[in-house]
């Protein structure tokens, strides 16, 4: 890295197409099917938006799963109230989605369906290849948020058949406030940014080069990174063995379904998925849960909520990221902490109880 030439000393536009050139190969596309913007917020609100503006008037109906990200379920929820008809599939327990629901829902008002490559929370991997089948045989266009797939698994892109998919550069070891969208050439596109000429006129705003360039260096070491990614498995699977063997009522949620390899989301009975977070953060652990405050009131995740669990459940969870510098050492480190810190709270729940108990006596 030492002997790189720094960002600032080489023309912006150099670094603009080296790294639109670099995701072409990756993505197997032309390098001007990739529109550079903000992050996969800003490319699902422009797809959906752009989808609705365009063949909206003739086909009035889109299908989005009911566990996308918010950036899709608040896009949706506002052409719904421009009009628009949506249809939202349901997820079950395990994680799947519903096929049946697309085949019986899909037909020649459909617009657009939007399935994400893979959920965020319980790393669940859907099947959108074969959905995107299923919606162009129907004449609809198929969008995928991709964030959860650089780094993170094998799957060929082109395999995908996408009319439009969105990323995030944070996703994959690069700055936050980047990221690209695939538009498949032909595809309906109406810029969310009018401006200036920037990405043919396609995104208006002067680029943010600092972002797209470090993106492009990081993918230099695209390959090296997708060879990690069974052992990043591994390690994930090894971790959950360690957990479910020595701590009682913990389930690992769609342990079953086709999961990424890095994510693993998990229910602790007995356990406040906050309280959790902040004794293992106290520990010097970088998790996340399910649950999240608003106001000093904890709501539960609507992700694990939509795939049936309870408020109980979806308030225990804890999510569990592993990345390509995750070593075994850095697992049983944390598999340690994580059961002390369960037997501690489970511990102090009892104890509660018992005081409320003899208080009511």
């Amino acid at each position: 890295m030492a002997s790189r030439v720094c960002a600032a000393s080489r023309p912006g536009k150099l670094w603009l197409r080296e790294t639109k050139q670099k995701l072409s190969q990756i993505l197997k596309c032309s390098p001007v099917e990739i529109i550079f913007n903000s992050g996969a917020s800003e490319g699902n609100n422009t797809v959906l938006k752009s989808v609705w503006n365009e063949i909206g008037q003739v086909r009035s109906e889109f299908m989005i799963s009911q566990v996308e990200h918010p950036s899709v379920i608040k896009t949706a929820d506002y052409l719904e109230s421009l009009g628009a008809v949506i249809k939202r599939i349901p997820v079950s327990q395990d994680g799947q989605i519903d096929m049946q629901f697309i085949k019986d829902n899909l037909s020649f008002k459909t617009a657009l369906v939007s399935v994400m490559f893979a959920n965020n929370e319980t790393g669940t991997i859907f099947p959108i290849a074969e959905i995107s089948q299923l919606a162009h045989a129907s004449g609809a266009l198929m969008h995928s948020d991709c964030v959860q797939m650089l780094g993170k698994s094998s799957v060929d892109f082109a395999s995908l058949q996408l009319d439009y998919g969105t990323f995030s550069a944070h996703k994959y070891y690069s700055l936050k406030g980047t990221g690209f969208t695939f538009v498949k050439k032909g595809s309906p596109w109406v810029p969310l940014i009018h401006g200036g000429g920037q990405e043919r006129a396609r995104r208006g705003g002067t680029e943010n080069i600092l972002g797209i360039a470090t993106l492009g260096i990081v993918l230099e070491n695209f390959s090296e990174a997708n060879k990690k990614i069974p052992e990043i498995a591994r390690l994930r699977d090894l971790m959950e063995n360690i957990i479910l063997q020595k701590a009682k009522e913990v389930f690992i949620t769609a342990a079953a379904s086709p999961r990424l390899s890095n994510t693993s989301n998990m229910i602790i009975s007995g356990v406040d998925g906050e309280t959790l977070l902040m004794s293992l953060d106290l520990k010097g652990f970088s998790v996340s849960t399910g649950a999240a405050c608003s106001s000093g009131n904890p709501e539960p995740s609507p992700v694990l909520l939509n795939m049936g669990l309870t408020r109980a459940q979806a308030q225990n969870s804890l999510r569990v990221s592993l990345g390509i510098n995750t070593t075994e050492s850095n697992i049983r480190d944390f598999t340690t902490t994580l059961l002390a810190v369960i037997e501690k709270l489970r511990s102090l729940n009892e104890i509660n109880k018992e005081e409320k108990y003899d208080a009511v006596k």
